[in-house]
Order: C-alpha cells, then structure tokens, then sequence
C-alpha cells in the first residue's frame, strides 16, 4: 500500500566533501535504523569500502567516518513522496531535497552523483534546474539489483576517485 514518506535523515556533509552522492529516498530498512542504505544486502559500503582499501563498516559512526574521511557527501533527491515499500518505480508525488541549497553551503563539492537511473531523473527534473551541474550516473547497490556483480560495481564506482584526488588549483576549490 502507498504511504506518504517525508525524508527524515540529515545530509551528512561537511567543509571538506569533494563529491555528493544522491540516492532517490531511504528504504523501508533504512528509515527502520536511521541511516542510509541499512538494508543488510545494499552493496553500497561494501563497494565504498572495497574502493578505498578498508572494511566494510558496520555501525553508523563507522560509515559516516569512512564518507567524512574520504571526503563523500551523502543525500538523496527527495524531499517527500508517495512510494510503496521500497519500489522506486512506485514513487508519486516527488518533492525534491534542497541539493541547490547543500551544494551552496558546502561550495568544495566538485562532483554531483546518483545512485541509480531513478535518483538521476529525478535530480534531471527536479533539481538540476537549480543547481546548473549536471550529475553523473552510478549503477544502484540495490539488492533489487542483481544483475551487477560486486566487482561489477566497484568498477563502475571508480569514476568517484579522480574528483575525490584532484588538488585545487591556486587554493581555490572551484
């Protein structure tokens, strides 16, 4: 059955983040443990993990340290929405999260993503009007998304690495 679902996880951003991650709105499990991606099959941090050399976290500190450490800003697109479960198909009535405003406060953020063919039609719609940056597509950790092998996804996520290396120019981070 469809149920109105307002977002309810803060950005985790800081002055250092490079590259901003968006996912389109936290699933039932994940909104059950109050933090991103908490379905015990989502590939998402085993793939970060795997990606920088360290083990997959397992508590809320721990990923938000690996994020913070790797200077990764995590989101989502919606605001609210009518969604059934954790169907992105489903999704009614988007209202988008205020990405304009984040990438304005934390102006280091070189690089804009999403996770998944979803998040990025609705970052294309709802958001990209205002911000102007275009985002780059990565494939969904999704356990719904299975078809993409572990390796297969860290590959494809590997496109995070160079605006996560480059050095600013002049001291200047745009």
């Amino acid at each position: 059955m469809p149920q109105k679902i307002v977002h309810p996880l803060a950005p985790i951003a800081d002055e250092e983040s490079r590259v901003l991650i968006l996912g389109t709105m936290p699933s039932p499990k994940s909104r059950e443990r109050g933090f991103y991606y908490g379905h015990p099959q989502n590939r998402f941090w085993r793939v970060l993990a795997l990606l920088f050399g360290e083990e997959p976290p397992t508590t809320e500190e721990d990923r938000t340290a690996l994020l913070k450490g790797h200077r990764i800003a995590l989101w989502d697109t919606l605001f609210s929405c009518t969604i059934e479960g954790a169907s992105d198909a489903s999704i009614r009535d988007p209202v988008p999260n205020d990405v304009a405003g984040l990438l304005k406060t934390f102006p280091g953020i070189r690089a804009v993503f999403t996770t998944g063919q979803t998040a990025k039609r609705f970052y294309d719609r709802l958001i990209l009007p205002q911000t102007g940056r275009e985002a780059t597509v990565l494939p969904s950790p999704s356990p719904a998304n299975a078809r993409m092998s572990l390796s297969d996804l860290l590959e494809a996520y590997r496109v995070l690495l160079p605006p996560l290396e480059e050095e600013p120019e002049n001291g200047n981070l745009s």
